[in-house]
């Protein structure tokens, strides 16, 4: 095994798949190494789906670049549907994908790319010299190895580079550090959307307020959220308010996003091991309320649960700007933006029922701004996907998966772009980068 790149990328979701390609596409060799036997983070290991969202509340397209051509990509080979309206009204859009397929895309536009992959791999250990990281250290089936590169990017979601290297690092509320819940996604086949969609017709109130009710009778059926009576009756011990589930890949299929597991830490192995009992536990209850309680499932079984729990927030880094409530609500514009999103602030609430919903203001899209890519501290490091920096309310809206591969493509850039001007990633020349991601295609 080859052991010098000039970029090492750190963990293979969204936000690294895209950053290595957007690197590899730049002309440097890279490395991404993932722990996991496949591709694609949270959208594959924990089941997240549909993704939501690449538009803003009024419908305009606002994440593009490799993150849309890997959405194009998939149409083509009859794995998504490409953008669709959100049938509950949370989002304009959401879009429903194959994530088998995605595995297999995501690889192949690596390879195209030039991009070395390194799977089952997971870096436990680094060495900094004069706030410069020297190597990573990857432990395998195959042993330990060192692997030495220029630049690295942090993409594994839970910020484990930057937390290895000792750059600041933030977790949770600022009060007491506890996180947005856990959950463990699940899917079930054999459930008949359309008795859903003629119940939701006929009973209106009893679901979410922003459901498009005028439209529904044309649109597919993507989103389900509401079912309120019926889950306030079944009276299950998990504490969330309504039932929330997202149709697709199939025809009779739906990935449902109701488990909630509370208090515990996703960087703590203990509370990551209980978390997974206590997550698969709550899927069998959560099944058996939907097929006893709720029109449409009464054929319906379990067809698959995520890999592992899904986790929304843990460690983030302490960057050279922190991404605030009032910046996302307010669509405040950056002078050094690299990627914007329209998604609302969504936090689910670290402990009780409910959950804390903040809409954008303006034309419905902030900006995210480079220096919360950048890392204190450490020279030859940035950060993408869940653990950029943001405060805990900011996080709850740029850890959705299209801002994750925006940014992704950001951050790539821009390691390529200091590798070839001999700058740091906090002195390189933003509006280059700005102009290289307009190039490709990126809305700015």
């Amino acid at each position: 095994m080859d052991n010098q790149y000039d970029i090492i990328v750190v963990g293979g979701g969204p936000a690294g798949i895209n950053a290595a390609i957007a690197a590899g596409r730049k002309n440097k060799k890279v490395l991404l190494v993932e722990r996991h036997g496949f591709l694609g983070g949270m959208s594959t290991i924990a089941s997240v789906y549909p993704w939501m969202t690449f538009h803003t509340e009024s419908g305009k397209q606002v994440i593009k670049g490799i993150a849309e051509e890997i959405v194009q990509r998939l149409k083509e080979r009859g794995a998504s549907p490409g953008h669709l309206r959100d049938t509950c009204g949370f989002v304009y859009s959401v879009t429903p994908y194959d994530p088998e397929v995605y595995k297999v895309l995501a690889v192949e536009m690596l390879q195209e790319a030039g991009v070395n992959l390194l799977a089952h791999s997971f870096v436990d250990h680094l060495e900094v010299k004069d706030n410069t990281i020297q190597y990573v250290e990857i432990t395998s089936k195959s042993g330990r190895q060192k692997v030495y590169a220029d630049m690295f990017i942090d993409t594994s979601g839970d910020a484990d580079l930057a937390y290895l290297s000792g750059a600041p690092t933030l977790k949770g509320r600022d009060e007491d550090q506890k996180t947005q819940p856990l959950t463990m996604k699940f899917r079930m086949r054999g459930v008949n959307l359309e008795k859903i969609k003629e119940h939701m017709i006929q009973h209106p109130d009893n679901f979410f307020r922003k459901t498009p009710f005028e439209e529904l009778p044309d649109l597919p059926l993507t989103a389900v959220q509401g079912f309120y009576k019926e889950w306030k009756e079944a009276n299950l011990p998990i504490n969330r308010d309504q039932v929330l589930f997202f149709a697709g890949p199939a025809k009779d299929e739906v990935l449902v996003n109701m488990t909630r597991v509370q208090d515990l830490d996703g960087t703590q192995i203990e509370d990551l091991t209980k978390a997974e009992y206590e997550g698969r536990k709550q899927v069998l209850m959560v099944a058996d309320f939907l097929i006893n309680w709720i029109p449409g499932f009464e054929n319906a079984s379990i067809s698959s649960t995520g890999a592992q729990i899904g986790i929304r927030e843990s460690r983030r880094i302490q960057g050279e700007y922190i991404l605030s409530k009032e910046d996302v609500i307010a669509g405040r514009p950056f002078e050094d933006v690299i990627a914007k999103s329209g998604y609302p602030i969504d936090i689910h609430a670290p402990s009780g029922k409910g959950m804390d919903i903040a809409w954008v203001e303006g034309d419905g899209s902030f900006d995210i701004p480079y220096r919360t890519l950048v890392p204190k501290k450490i020279t030859n490091l940035l950060v993408a996907g869940r653990c950029i920096s943001t405060s805990h309310e900011a996080l709850a809206t740029t850890r959705l998966t299209p801002s994750a591969m925006a940014v992704g493509q950001a951050a790539g850039t821009a390691a390529a772009l200091a590798l070839e001007t001999n700058a740091s990633p906090s002195s390189i020349d933003v509006r280059e980068l700005q102009r290289q991601l307009v190039e490709d295609e990126m809305v700015l």
